[in-house]
């Protein structure tokens, strides 16, 4: 059981993001059903929809940026010694870390400033745009493990593997 527990706390993200986009999915499947078959809709599966694959998409790029599964300029780094990769790995983190803090305080001032409510359930858009605030939370989190892992590989001399 511990080891259950550990692997989803490793991968919260992912798994939360798998239950929502099982959601839109059953939501669109119902909602087609519902219209073609049975003669009317839901008037709030669209909303609901469009909430959870906001929120998939915002959670699968947090867990993408922690599995460095991003676009990345590894042909350049490839050329470089490994002491001058290690350092510039390390400097690219830091950017990255800044980069994340930015987008993390400028998402938090969205959505706590934000006032729209959607149409059809008239629930206020910042339980959507919170996606936003969790990804660049997470990200900013995974940057700063990244930033000491590159500054024990560059300066320290420590290269840990993964497991």
């Amino acid at each position: 059981m511990k080891k259950g527990l550990n692997d989803f706390l490793k991968h919260f993200e992912l798994y939360l993001g798998s239950l929502f986009i099982s959601v839109t999915v059953v939501i669109v499947i119902m909602n087609v059903f519902t219209r073609y078959c049975l003669n009317f809709t839901y008037y709030w599966t669209e909303e609901v929809a469009v909430g959870c694959f906001i929120w998939t998409i915002f959670l699968g790029t947090a867990g993408a940026y922690r599995e460095k599964g991003l676009i990345g300029v590894e042909a350049l780094m490839i050329l470089l010694p490994t002491k001058i990769r290690n350092v510039a790995e390390f400097f690219t983190s830091i950017i990255l870390l800044g980069l994340n803090v930015l987008m993390f305080v400028f998402s938090y001032g969205y959505v706590s400033g934000s006032t729209k409510i959607t149409s059809a359930l008239e629930m206020s858009y910042s339980y959507i745009n919170a996606s936003l605030v969790v990804s660049f939370g997470l990200m900013t989190l995974y940057s700063l493990l990244f930033m000491i892992e590159a500054f024990k590989k560059a300066f320290l001399h420590v290269d840990e593997k993964k497991d």
